[in-house]
């Protein structure tokens, strides 16, 4: 089975969920479009630290393999595109992450950050119809961005939430983890800051 990795926004922990993921089950991984990707850098991308998660040497063909829509300036993809004077093709964006075997792809910022001038990241989901692992934090207002999430998302099946902590939060981890699981009705899994997560049970999920 395959896996769509998305978040309520950037920085939310989708790439290093991701990486975990990949350690544990070595299947194949899309990063299909970054934004504020390094040129001078390309061993620090998102793209390459999921390469190196399986093992992959993050050259600079490795990395265009798996992320074909790579732009620089570290803005949403259809803001990022548009500066360099291009545009993301969404049906072949869609056609690249079709796979027979099992694959996890990583989305790219929030669930609805746009991609073009008419689609959005959950409109990627829905056009795969792959189920979802979303990413969320444990600030103040993650409950509601979390929600929301979910709310766009409601055509697509949740296969879990995934609450990563933030650092120095306000708001208890715990209080957090609880509250979402009076709305939410996918499984909840918490990766903590002390590095003692086991990813075995999302790496089940793909």
């Amino acid at each position: 089975m395959s896996l769509f990795v998305t978040g309520t926004g950037t920085d939310i922990g989708k790439t290093h969920v991701s990486c975990g993921i990949l350690r544990a089950r070595p299947v194949r991984a899309l990063k299909p479009v970054m934004s504020g990707y390094g040129l001078l850098h390309p061993a620090a991308s998102d793209a390459a630290r999921l390469l190196a998660a399986r093992g992959i040497e993050p050259t600079e063909a490795a990395i265009a393999a798996i992320s074909p829509w790579r732009f620089t300036a570290p803005l949403s993809p259809d803001m990022a595109a548009r500066a360099e004077g291009r545009a993301i093709d969404f049906d072949a964006l869609v056609a690249f992450c079709r796979s027979d075997d099992p694959v996890l792809i990583e989305g790219v910022g929030g669930a609805m950050v746009p991609l073009d001038d008419r689609h959005t990241v959950a409109d990627w989901i829905g056009a795969l119809a792959m189920p979802v692992l979303l990413i969320g934090g444990s600030y103040l207002g993650a409950l509601s961005h979390m929600l929301t999430a979910l709310a766009a998302l409601r055509d697509a099946r949740i296969a879990a939430v995934v609450i990563n902590e933030t650092p120095g939060s306000s708001v208890e981890l715990a209080d957090t983890v609880a509250t979402m699981r009076n709305f939410c009705a996918a499984p909840l899994h918490v990766i903590t800051r002390d590095g003692a997560t086991d990813f075995s049970a999302l790496a089940a999920l793909v």
